[in-house]
């Protein structure tokens, strides 16, 4: 799944994606094969306890008619008419035996029953069909007959019973498969799933309601008598499918492997990103319609300069992140490939920014500190940088900062990637009155979880910490091993302040990168208020550095490589030259044209995909290898290969870029 706010992961989800369908495909496979041969079993249940042909039922009726009226004569006359109704529920119109009304179901033996030596009845499992496993025995009796004597029976775990009678006591009359009858203990007994299933296709619609009814209540005396001992699983597979693909998350499988602490979880703002464009700061430089939609909201000129209106904001901060400390790391089994941290405005229940990701830099002999801002040789990349700033205009009370400490991972045994969120922290910007509080050096302590649900422990440091045999020292020293994070919160100074006034009221970003920033909403500004016929035209813009930039802010490596140049080419201006918005303007369409541009739509570059050193390596070799500069012989070359054109690569959407 995609992980940075500012490198796009399209197709790495979808091959997730793809995967998973793959295997719940091969579930589904599996469990259709098992119900093919359940209702082989099945046939072959009915073939020998409901008869196989009428022949044979003919004979098994006039043998039951024989030994019925054999025992008649030795009987007393209440019990002649009992067996005239017992024969005349028992045969159907074919002599095969019919199910009698009122039977509740099968029931599975939880655990071996011995019943009583005096009038026990010994049950005589005969060995099922071959393929039909013994416990999907399943037989249709007759109601007992009136004054037969309730015995205990003898079960083993495993057999399927009928329930004849259900007694207040608990004791059930029941029959097993060689027509045994008997007592047994309800809470023995459980209804066999799988019985249940193939009952509900063998009998009647009036049988079928009678017996969910009987079954909803078996399930609530279930509920109620339930044996400490035997707490078999009643769900069938299809419930154990339905529940893997709506429940089953990946830190669920990777905590019960003991891969990751507990506090651990799925990343909430890479599920963000990955809903499309909403949280990307592509979304949220581009100007917004107002209430009316017959203007800019924050984009504005002066009459007499033909500058950008600066325009404040509630809140209008810079931030630098420090460290962390004491953040657990992954166990075995998973390969980190990148630690990083993604703030964005937050009001404790909804993200009210873009989302900004900046990489933490990591030494093996340091597993649970995380630093950033590392010192590195020229210009240090946009995704190591920690000097950060923060616009936010929401009028939401609680507004304040969230931090999700993350990794990207891989999985050795299958190779698949995920994020997962190490822990979070929110710092509160307002106080009850609405007033900014005071900018300085905070210490936050790192929750597990996710910001909405209940704090978590990454480690189970807390428990431990509020445990009443812990001493008060011990709890000083436990309180100091918690996971934190440095973050040094400060006023920006003037000429930043001047430059964040430019930008829209609502963003967070990389500090290196706001000049850029500022230019290009100069230039929004002059294309869509002053270029323009009217207010009302909204045709599409030739300007391909309106129409591209916002792709390049969301891969930082060709914003670093944009940057790079225009630092280069700042330097060569005069003074007063950097100080005259027209000169900057030109020089940012000639830096934008002449080194990004191009790379844009290079067919031989690969997607960028966030913590992939093979795709980051072969796209630097891209950006900044000589031999790969590309120039205008190189373009016009037959040797270089472009991407197929499309319109939207020179012409600029107001209305789409508006209303998104």
């Amino acid at each position: 799944m995609d992980e940075s706010a500012s490198v796009g992961n399209y197709d790495q989800h979808k091959r997730d994606e793809v995967e998973g369908l793959w295997a719940l495909q091969d579930r589904l496979r599996a469990l259709s094969l098992q119900l093919q041969d359940n209702f082989t079993c099945m046939a072959l249940i009915c073939q020998r306890y409901v008869g196989p042909s009428s022949n044979d039922a003919e004979e098994d009726s006039i043998g039951e008619k024989d030994e019925e009226s054999q025992e008649d004569e030795d009987e007393e006359e209440d019990d002649d008419d009992a067996a005239k109704n017992r024969a005349a529920s028992d045969e159907g119109a074919d002599g095969a035996r019919v199910p009698a009304e009122g039977v509740p179901g099968s029931y599975v033996v939880l655990s071996a029953f011995a019943g009583d030596e005096e009038g026990d009845l010994s049950v005589q499992v005969d060995t099922p069909p071959q393929g039909c496993p013994q416990r999907d025995l399943s037989v249709q009796v007759d109601t007992p007959p009136q004054g037969c004597p309730q015995r205990d029976l003898s079960v083993q775990k495993g057999d399927v019973l009928r329930v004849l009678q259900k007694n207040e006591d608990g004791w059930w009359l029941v029959q097993d498969s060689d027509s045994n009858r008997g007592l047994v203990p309800r809470n023995y007994l459980r209804v066999c799933p799988r019985i249940r299933y193939y009952s509900r296709i063998l009998i009647s619609p009036h049988e079928q309601e009678k017996q969910s009814e009987d079954e909803e209540s078996d399930e609530e005396w279930e509920a109620e008598n339930e044996p400490l001992d035997v707490q078999p699983s009643t769900s069938s597979d299809w419930d154990s499918v339905r529940k893997t693909v709506t429940e089953m998350d990946a830190t669920d499988v990777l905590s019960a492997m003991g891969a990751i602490p507990p506090g651990f979880r799925t990343s909430t703002l890479s599920r963000l990103l990955e809903e499309g464009m909403s949280y990307r700061a592509s979304h949220y430089i581009q100007p917004k319609l107002s209430q009316s939609e017959l203007c800019f909201k924050d984009l504005h000129l002066e009459p007499d300069t033909g500058k950008v209106r600066p325009h404040s904001s509630r809140v209008c901060l810079t931030l630098t992140l420090w460290s962390c400390r004491f953040i657990p790391p992954p166990g075995v089994g998973l390969t980190v490939l990148s630690r990083h941290i993604r703030l964005c405005a937050f009001n404790g229940t909804q993200v009210l920014s873009n989302i900004h990701t900046v990489r933490a830099a990591y030494s093996p002999n340091s597993p649970k500190a995380w630093s950033f801002s590392p010192r590195v040789r020229g210009m240090r990349p946009s995704v190591l940088d920690g000097d950060c700033f923060l616009r936010c205009d929401s009028q939401s009370p609680g507004l304040g900062i969230l931090f999700e400490l993350g990794t990207t991972y891989v999985r050795n045994s299958t190779g698949q990637r995920g994020n997962l969120s190490c822990g979070w922290s929110f710092l509160q910007l307002l106080d009850d009155s609405g007033t900014l509080l005071p900018l300085r050096t905070h210490e936050l302590t790192v929750h597990g979880g996710t910001p909405y649900e209940r704090e978590a422990d990454i480690d189970g440091t807390s428990s431990k910490r509020g445990s009443s045999n812990t001493g008060v020292f011990q709890q000083v020293l436990m309180s100091r091993k918690l996971p934190k994070l440095r973050v040094n919160i400060k006023s920006p100074n003037t000429r930043t302040r001047e430059q964040l006034n430019l930008l829209p009221g609502t963003i967070v970003g990389c500090l290196s990168t706001l000049p850029l920033l500022a230019v290009y909403r100069q230039l929004l500004a002059d294309a869509l208020l002053l270029e323009r016929v009217t207010m009302q035209n909204a045709d599409l813009i030739c300007s391909s550095v309106l129409a591209t930039f916002p792709e390049v802010l969301d891969q930082t490596d060709l914003m670093d490589a944009f940057k790079k140049s225009w630092v280069e080419a700042e330097n060569n201006l005069k003074r007063s030259d950097k100080k005259d918005i027209g000169v900057l303007k030109k020089t940012f369409e000639s830096v934008f044209m002449s080194g990004v541009f191009p790379l844009l739509f290079v067919a031989g570059m690969p997607t960028p995909l966030w913590a992939d050193e093979d795709a980051e390596t072969c796209r630097a070799r891209f950006i900044y290898s000589p031999t790969q500069k590309i120039t205008m012989e190189t373009m016009l070359s037959s040797s270089h290969t472009h991407q197929a054109f499309d319109i939207s690569q020179v012409t600029y959407d107001l209305l789409t870029s508006a209303w998104s």
